[in-house]
């Protein structure tokens, strides 16, 4: 048993199960209630999820699909995310739902048998299981905002949301990439109060670039929900300035991010 993913996956369950208790209890019209991602609804981002829930168990599992995905994506790789996601929406309540019920559940089953030492193929750079668990967790996460900001609920804040610190970190050169930039060579120093009240630190401490603030306000910018002006981050450096603005936690073209508050 690997401990490191039960404890991924053991979040992640959490994690979409409070999601799930916030959206079972909604009629039809509360479904398609928008949300603060342009032309999405509740149920947008719920068909969403179901669908890369999915699309990684096909990615642990059956070659062939994984591959039938890939092609699919590349005939039009800035639309294809959100025709599925709109087109998933189409269902019922009840049955969208129990689609992406089932698609978590398959999820973790696929993680958990994969053999030890493999590495799934994704959209970003191949993944373990671990790690491919740590990335649902944050979509997950990301898109429950949305959804609780769209029906006005409240959203936990637990430090469960280190899964995101971590993969938001991990992805610094990522975000560089897509964004057709030169990665800088050093390592950034990032220290982050959980809500917890714990500090969580990444990097060499003697580092000339550095970021520090709430983990809740960097994993709300890595996820792109909010402006960077709207969070507590303070960047010293010239890189870790520029990261900042560019940070993306997930995998794909850039995102247009969110407006600052005030506008």
């Amino acid at each position: 048993m690997n401990d490191v993913l039960e404890g991924v996956l053991a979040d992640l369950t959490a994690e979409g199960d409070r999601l799930e208790s916030i959206v079972a209890g909604l009629d039809a019209d509360g479904w398609r209630t928008p949300t603060p991602a342009a032309g999405w609804t509740v149920a947008t981002q719920v068909a969403h999820l179901a669908w890369t829930d999915e699309v990684a168990v096909a990615a642990a599992t059956d070659k062939s699909a994984w591959d039938a995905v890939v092609t699919e994506a590349l005939e039009d790789p800035e639309g294809f995310v959100d025709a599925e996601a709109l087109r998933g929406a189409e269902a019922s309540p009840g049955v969208l739902l129990t689609r992406w019920r089932e698609a978590r559940t398959k999820l973790a089953e696929a993680l958990r048998t994969t053999p030890p030492g493999q590495k799934l193929p994704w959209f970003g750079p191949p993944m373990s299981p671990t790690s491919m668990a740590t990335a649902r967790f944050m979509e997950t996460w990301a898109h429950s905002l949305d959804v609780h900001e769209a029906l006005g609920v409240e959203p936990e804040r637990t430090d469960r949301i280190r899964h995101v610190a971590h993969l938001g970190v991990r992805t610094r050169n990522f975000a560089y990439l897509v964004h057709e930039r030169e990665a800088p060579e050093e390592e950034f120093r990032v220290e982050l109060t959980a809500p917890s009240g714990d500090r969580w630190t990444y990097g060499t401490e003697d580092s000339s670039q550095t970021i520090q603030g709430s983990a809740w306000d960097f994993c709300l910018l890595v996820t792109q929900r909010v402006h960077r002006r709207d969070t507590d981050l303070v960047a010293q450096g010239r890189d870790a300035n520029e990261w900042l603005s560019i940070a993306q936690a997930f995998a794909g073209p850039p995102g247009e991010g969110r407006s600052p508050r005030d506008r």
